[in-house]
């Protein structure tokens, strides 16, 4: 009786989540990542995303791994609590690409074969932030 009843628990997790990712799963899927950045040093770690990690999502997105990749800075301050410095949305061409932080792996020796330099410049990168969040968003139909 146990055996049927966790069978049955586990089929309808399966289901569940075949149902629940069944969008994603067949189409692409795009997050939207925001940097904010302790103050006078934006420029700073912009310049370090281009330099560091542009290039590896050029890569995917040559590869067709990656649909679009987007970057913005807003135009207008905001406050404190809900500033942001730097926006990406990259569209990926499916959530399991979107969601395999390897991915990018294989590209970063032939980018940067001086890798503690790579690796020193990624830590500086990251010491500039103050915070980072990442949002998984998708189209909204309108009439």
């Amino acid at each position: 009786m146990k055996k049927t009843a966790a069978i049955l628990i586990i089929l309808i997790l399966v289901i569940v989540h075949n149902r629940l990712f069944a969008q994603t799963t067949t189409g692409n899927l795009t997050i939207e990542s925001y940097y904010k950045v302790k103050w006078g040093y934006a420029d700073e770690f912009i310049a370090l995303w281009k330099k560091n990690h542009y290039p590896l999502l050029k890569k995917l997105q040559d590869k067709g791994d990656i649909v679009n990749i987007k970057a913005e800075t807003p135009v207008l301050h905001s406050s404190e609590d809900s500033r942001w410095d730097f926006k990406v949305a990259i569209t990926f061409k499916n959530e399991h690409l979107a969601l395999d932080y390897s991915i990018v792996d294989p590209f970063k020796k032939d980018l940067y074969p001086d890798q503690e330099s790579y690796k020193a410049a990624e830590q500086h990168r990251f010491e500039l932030l103050i915070s980072h969040w990442d949002a998984i968003v998708e189209p909204v139909p309108l009439p």
